[in-house]
């Protein structure tokens, strides 16, 4: 976990990671989603987003205006929202 907060840390003041963190940050994504469920239950209340098409500029302003998350609940509805 200790990896993932300085990784965090480092993408909110808008620095690159390393090929080799991108790597393992999508490996670990991976293992997560693998054991994740389709459907997720959702805390209220919640903002719902729409598609942001991996805008990384347009993710921190959303959590700017609304609030960082966990202290916020998001819900991404990504391609949903446009198809």
């Amino acid at each position: 976990v200790g990896d993932l907060d300085g990784w965090i840390e480092t993408l909110l003041t808008c620095q690159p990671l390393t090929e080799a963190q991108i790597q393992s940050l999508c490996s670990r994504a991976r293992a997560v989603l693998i054991e994740e469920s389709n459907v997720q239950p959702v805390r209220a209340p919640v903002t719902v987003c729409g598609d942001i098409h991996g805008q990384f500029h347009d993710l921190m302003e959303l959590f700017r205006i609304g609030g960082e998350s966990p202290d916020t609940n998001y819900l991404f509805m990504g391609d949903y929202v446009d198809r």
